[in-house]
């Protein structure tokens, strides 16, 4: 684990591997990096501390820490230059938080050790904060609002353009993509249903977004963008993007299936 935070550390603030870190970028640049380093170091330092008195499962503990060093690459890497210049960038950096970062973050189920780490006061803010998870439809909703809101053009530039409102594109795209996977990865039997609806639901939504960034005759964010860079973002988000929610569903339905199964032998 602590080979793991070096090597972290090591390729945050190295100037050669990363392209937007405090180090080398200026002004605003350097605050808004320096912000998303130290609230992304201060979850992994809380989940660290956590584990001294919950322990988690082996294979959950190393998908925290392998999540928290691909969002390191993800927000602070060169991925994130590469997107003020590239839709298909821009794209990948989104999916990557939607559909890896965060569905990881979900299966890793770190709550116990933050519960542990941030006393009872803490405990009851996480509690409050993930509530919303009981209802899948409501994180699907909100979690749908974010990316649409988000790939209006003029948002969409905006974001570009000012670091801190990219930071905080960054944290909408993240905290709804957590509690919508959180829903349905770990639903109730009597919610699974509702988790196979919003995976369905979200499934479409976003595979239409894809497909109008696919089919545009027009660049959408900007003449300096050309149409093939849109396409191929389309085809990231309406294809690659995809195979997650499929996968999901088949997994939340197996695990339903076996459920049933097991309160059927109770019978």
């Amino acid at each position: 684990m602590y080979l793991i935070i070096f090597v972290a550390t090591l390729l945050l603030w190295s100037t050669g591997a990363w392209a937007h870190n405090p180090f080398t970028s200026g002004g605003q640049d350097a605050f808004s990096a320096s912000l998303t380093a130290v609230i992304v170091l201060i979850f992994w330092i809380i989940y660290v501390w956590g584990c001294r008195y919950a322990t988690a499962v082996v294979w959950r503990r190393w998908l925290f820490h392998i999540t928290i060093l691909i969002t390191f690459f993800t927000i602070l890497g060169p991925l994130d230059e590469w997107a003020e210049h590239s839709s298909a960038a821009h794209m990948t950096q989104h999916m990557l938080m939607m559909v890896i970062i965060a569905p990881a973050f979900a299966l890793a189920r770190p709550l116990p050790q933050f519960y542990r780490a941030c006393g009872a006061y803490g405990e009851r803010l996480w509690k409050y904060a993930f509530k919303i998870t009981q209802y899948p439809m409501v994180c699907t909703y909100f979690h749908g609002m974010m990316i649409w809101f988000w790939h209006i053009p003029k948002f969409y530039m905006l974001a570009l353009e000012n670091p801190w409102i990219h930071v905080f594109e960054h944290a909408c795209f993240l905290i709804s993509a957590v509690w919508f996977w959180w829903a349905c990865l770990h639903a109730f039997t009597r919610k699974v249903p509702y988790a196979l609806l919003a995976l369905l639901v979200t499934l479409m939504h976003t595979g239409f977004l894809g497909a109008f960034l696919t089919f545009g005759s027009t660049p959408f964010y900007g003449e300096s963008r050309n149409l093939a860079d849109q396409q191929l973002a389309g085809l990231i988000m309406w294809v690659v993007g995809g195979v997650p929610y499929i996968t999901a569903a088949f997994w939340v339905g197996h695990r339903w299936y076996r459920q049933l199964q097991r309160k059927s032998l109770t019978v």
